[in-house]
């Protein structure tokens, strides 16, 4: 039996990073051997089928040469509109495969806060309240046990809940198996299950059912194979669990491309469904609440410590007054940690000004005359200080370039509530042989791109100091420009005008021993990633972009170092 505290690492994204699944110009045989299967293959440019079967597909993308595991579009996830918990879901189901005992145990930590999402599925069904001891609140806990398909959608909707915060909308179809038949998700995880099963036997693949890798990309001596399905997988307990006709047709189908008689789940296929579907979706009215009105009536039964040695975290925005996780190693504070007046005089570490430490670190009181006051007297007259303290977030944008003197005065008084860590303010320290430079950009000023470009060239150059060797990664609160920023383009907050426009910066990158950057600011959720591989200036970095979340309490970034060392 596995503690509590081996239990939840389980599920906690992976406390190892590792390189990307491929790099460098050539495919990889087994991917290149793939494409020539299949003819339509000629005519993508881009993403290549790897291997197809009714349902899914694998696609290896050119570009970003990364491989992702899709649906080819019948076979639909959920009846649910708008279900966002698919990846999380998917996720879950690899973990019920390698861990059946430890997703029980999972769910069973959260009994309260599933207590409270039933009691809320049965009122949405019958209009009635019920209490959490009631019979009809014990035979929905108890019926989440009695099938493992439904157990696996248990399991990805607490990861959704830890991760994002509290859920809304639909409860019933979410949490109620009499409800959860209706959706075709079962159906959907059945096929799922078989097709990642046929992958990881056939190819040198590995999945945690969001990423998908070729195993020849993990770094030697890696810890991250406990939480990813591969070919060495031992599945037999979970196969015996799952019911008949689903560990049948995952047994008969390791081969790719078999010919198998499907599982007896429901499937909700789009060629017989569509119509109604649409309707569904057309007509849904989702009585969504915001996750932060919810969090009253839940608890948080996750460890808040972690033991990350190097210790990456952003976006907090902590209201309370204290830091909601603990880490006693080197920790990278990323901007926006506090806006409650946080003090720490125990963590340990390095830590860069974000737009939210602009205001948190001023007075709470409004006497101006108070000697408090005296550090931020010279500011008075500048009309976007007196605009940053009537209304912050309609003068993010007018905040002066990041040499600025009172980003100077926002250290110093950092420095006095986190006495242990490096506050960098354009300046650089070095942990265990790697050099990190942290530079003030608290927001992306678009319409200044080129005198915040000419800012950073400026002081990387100061602080790089013709020390070519030393590793190093640049750590800011806002990206540094789109190459070095883990915003999607699709996001409404993405600007392409924010790319790097400065040749002088390419060549810094192509000169120094860059490995990586880090950012926060643009709170993008930690099912997207943690990070990706880009390349820049014709060599491969890592972007890191780790933002708070009770779930993910951190992101272990040694093994990225190791990766580039």
């Amino acid at each position: 039996m596995k503690s509590n505290k081996d239990k939840d690492s389980l599920f906690i994204e992976e406390r190892k990073s590792f390189s990307p699944a491929i790099t460098g110009s050539s495919l990889p045989q087994e991917i290149a051997t793939r494409i020539a299967l299949y003819p339509e293959n000629k005519r993508r440019p881009v993403n290549k089928t790897i291997v197809k079967n009714d349902y899914f597909q694998l696609i290896y993308n050119m570009k970003e040469n990364s491989l992702n595991i899709s649906s080819r579009g019948d076979l639909v996830y959920s009846a649910i509109p708008y279900d966002t918990a698919r990846n999380y879901i998917q996720r879950a189901a690899i973990q019920y495969l390698l861990h059946p005992e430890a997703t029980h145990q999972y769910i069973e930590s959260h009994k309260t806060n599933l207590e409270t999402y039933l009691k809320l599925s049965i009122f949405q069904v019958t209009n009635k309240r019920v209490n959490k001891n009631s019979s009809k609140v014990i035979q929905a806990y108890d019926a989440i046990f009695k099938d493992p398909l439904f157990e696996i959608q248990i399991l990805g909707r607490l990861l959704q809940h830890d991760e994002t915060g509290a859920l809304s909308a639909n409860l019933a179809g979410k949490f109620l198996f009499s409800e959860n038949v209706k959706t075709g998700i079962s159906g959907y995880i059945s096929e799922y299950l078989k097709f990642v099963v046929q992958l990881t036997q056939a190819l040198p693949l590995m999945t945690d059912g969001k990423n998908i890798r070729l195993l020849e990309s993990v770094m030697p001596n890696s810890a991250i194979s406990a939480n990813h399905l591969t070919f060495e997988s031992d599945i037999t307990s979970a196969l015996s669990l799952l019911p008949q006709e689903v560990k049948e047709t995952i047994e008969n189908s390791i081969i790719i491309g078999s010919q198998t008689i499907p599982a007896n789940n429901k499937l909700l296929l789009r060629s017989e469904f569509g119509k109604e579907l649409s309707e569904v979706r057309q007509n849904y009215v989702a009585h969504s609440v915001d996750p932060r009105e919810l969090e009253q009536y839940f608890e948080n039964v996750l460890p808040a410590e972690n033991a990350n040695l190097v210790n990456v975290i952003s976006d907090i925005h902590t209201k309370n007054g204290t830091l909601p996780f603990m880490n006693k190693n080197f920790n990278i504070l990323v901007g926006d940690i506090s806006d409650s007046h946080v003090v720490n005089k125990e963590i340990n570490g390095l830590y860069v000004i974000g737009n939210h430490e602009l205001v948190d670190i001023l007075p709470n009181n409004p006497i101006k005359d108070d000697p408090q006051w005296d550090p931020w007297r010279q500011f008075f007259k500048n009309e976007w200080f007196k605009e940053l303290m009537r209304n912050p977030d309609d003068t993010w944008y007018k905040l002066p370039i990041g040499d600025h003197i009172y980003y100077e005065c926002v250290k110093a008084e950092l420095e006095k509530r986190f006495p242990k860590m490096n506050v960098l303010n354009n300046n650089s320290v070095i942990h265990n042989g790697i050099r990190y430079i942290g530079l003030t950009i608290p927001v992306v000023l678009v319409k200044r791109k080129k005198a915040q470009q000419k800012f950073i060239f400026k002081v990387l150059k100061r602080l790089l100091n013709q020390e070519y060797d030393i590793p190093t990664v640049i750590v800011s609160h806002a990206p540094l420009f789109n190459e070095l920023s883990m915003l999607s383009s699709e996001s409404t907050a993405y600007s392409k005008g924010y790319n790097c426009s400065e040749p002088k910066i390419e060549a810094l990158f192509k000169e120094y021993k860059i490995i990586g950057a880090i950012h926060g600011h643009h709170h993008i959720p930690a099912s997207s990633g943690r990070y990706k591989m880009v390349t820049f200036s014709g060599k491969e970095l890592f972007v890191v972009c780790s933002i708070y979340s009770k779930m993910n309490t951190g992101f272990e970034l040694i093994g990225l170092l190791n990766s580039k060392k």
